[in-house]
């Protein structure tokens, strides 16, 4: 049987684009992963990948137009919302190249014997080594900066794994073009070409996490498309790590002292922030707590003329528009749910933003309106009028993990007052915000991009320079001669890193 084909789709008319390769069969699945497999010894050197990942960075940029008209193409997410993705996308690999160059993520701790202590200590020396080869599995509404060149492949070359990216479906075309541009970076440094490679097709998806020698796992995607990964990743022979980014819901507590003192600016804000890339993004405020009263009514007519003139989107392909449109038809004919904007279908391929209200009191327990605690992909939101400080409670503690959560308080509020609303936000979400809106991920050191499940399958980032982290190992090594220590670890640090002796910064 001959191999399907895997096509370029226009999701501004549905029309195949071009024919861009065909599904992988579980041979070449093997292929590409023992390739990787057998290759991997060349990323040793800190100092060839820091200049491979810089020499990718410069290559994808120098392509700009050429990526941006590619990726446009297959998303209809626009040039200007492009070009920034591919700019964060080339930071986000010179960032890692720079974190290599430091080299502080090895993480070096050297103990020096000592007989004193009791027991006795030997000498002990610890640093991280890089897992083995990677899967990445590529996002749809981040075509760069979550696909082939993106967070995922940058840390894990980073770390010195290869990788091997099951592209996404929507973007095909633009993932073989960024997949030949890293290749060429590669090979412009003197690595095999290898070290990182591009297949297509949902059964090499399932092919590529279940192979012998893959060692870890990253994916953004759906909670189902997801889990099932996760599931397969946990039940292999030799179970391997899969950090998966699932599903966010993003609540938002407005305080009824934020809500009178700028009800106006937060409303047009949220409105901006849910309805931003077709509401595609995964951080999406997609539930909003607001005070019953005129306070809440001034800011829900603020959301409501800044979605209301906020005009019908494209989404990434007609299946997330269809499944957006079934989703919210079931939401709005729920019980004491109201659409001040309804969401829904546009013309054959777009949609229109909205947003719901409802009661809080009919989240507070188990019941028909659940199905607004789950996420809705797509330019909607839920605002959910409390009367009560409990009911805001009440809710949170039945919301699922998330990315991000947000608190939006009156200036009078900022000397602690909040801190309990603060307090109760920080346990469902790995990002808190105050007065802000999290749609925008700054790629910084400090940042946390992941949360508890389902909004990750775990603890870690997938965001900033500790998302190298999730690549790597430790290994000690005990009575070791000198001669025979990794250069990291040897007595005179010849490589200059920085590490900790004896408990102490060196």
């Amino acid at each position: 049987m001959a191999a399907a084909p895997v096509w370029s789709v226009d999701p501004r008319t549905g029309n195949p684009r071009e024919q861009v390769a065909v599904e992988a069969t579980a041979e070449e699945v093997d292929r590409a992963v023992r390739a990787a497999h057998a290759v991997r010894g060349t990323l040793a050197d800190r100092t060839v990948r820091a200049a491979f990942l810089r020499t990718a960075a410069d290559l994808l940029t120098e392509a700009q137009e050429q990526i941006v008209e590619t990726a446009d193409a297959e998303t209809a997410l626009g040039p200007v919302r492009l070009t920034g993705e591919l700019a964060r996308t080339a930071a986000q690999l010179r960032a890692f190249a720079e974190v290599v160059d430091e080299g502080a993520y090895l993480d070096i701790h050297i103990d020096h014997e000592d007989g004193s202590r009791t027991p006795p200590w030997p000498d002990l020396r610890r640093y991280k080594i890089p897992l083995g080869v990677v899967a990445v599995y590529a996002a749809s509404n981040f075509p760069l900066a979550f696909s082939v060149p993106g967070g995922d492949t940058a840390s894990a070359l980073a770390a010195g794994c290869p990788v091997v990216v099951k592209a996404h479906p929507d973007h095909p075309a633009t993932s073989e073009l960024c997949a030949s541009i890293l290749r060429t970076a590669a090979a412009r440094n003197g690595l095999p070409e290898d070290v990182v490679s591009v297949l297509h097709g949902f059964d090499a998806g399932v092919e590529l996490v279940k192979h012998p020698l893959i060692s870890a796992a990253g994916f953004t995607g759906s909670i189902r498309g997801g889990r099932a990964l996760f599931d397969a990743a946990a039940a292999r022979p030799t179970p391997i790590p899969f950090h998966g980014e699932l599903g966010s819901l993003n609540p938002v507590v407005v305080t009824e002292a934020a809500a009178s003192e700028r009800g106006d600016q937060i409303g047009a804000g949220l409105g901006g922030s849910m309805t931003m890339g077709a509401g595609q993004f995964c951080t999406k405020p997609g539930f909003v707590f607001a005070p019953s009263g005129e306070a809440g009514d001034r800011l829900l007519k603020s959301l409501t003329e800044t979605v209301g003139g906020t005009g019908a989107g494209t989404m990434l392909d007609h299946r997330m528009r269809d499944a957006f449109v079934k989703g919210v038809a079931e939401r709005a004919a729920l019980p004491d749910v109201e659409a001040p904007v309804a969401p829904g279908a546009g013309d054959d391929h777009t949609v229109s933003p909205g947003f719901f209200t409802v009661p809080a009191r009919h989240l507070a327990e188990e019941g028909p309106h659940d199905a607004l605690l789950e996420e809705c992909f797509g330019p909607v939101t839920v605002v959910a009028r409390y009367d009560s400080a409990d009911e805001i409670t009440a809710v949170l503690s039945r919301l699922p993990g998330n990315l991000t959560a947000t608190l939006q308080i009156a200036t009078e509020e900022a000397d602690g007052s909040a801190a309990g609303l603060l307090g109760e936000l920080t346990p469902v979400a790995g990002r808190v915000l105050v007065n802000g809106w999290p749609t925008g991920v700054a790629v910084a050191p400090a940042q946390h991009h992941g949360g508890p499940y389902p909004a990750t399958t775990s603890t870690s980032t997938s965001v900033g320079a500790t998302a190298i982290e999730r690549w790597l190992r430790p290994v000690s090594y005990q009575s070791t001669p000198d001669a025979l220590l990794p250069p990291e670890l040897r007595e005179d640090n010849p490589q200059g890193l920085p590490r900790r002796v004896d408990g102490r910064r060196a």
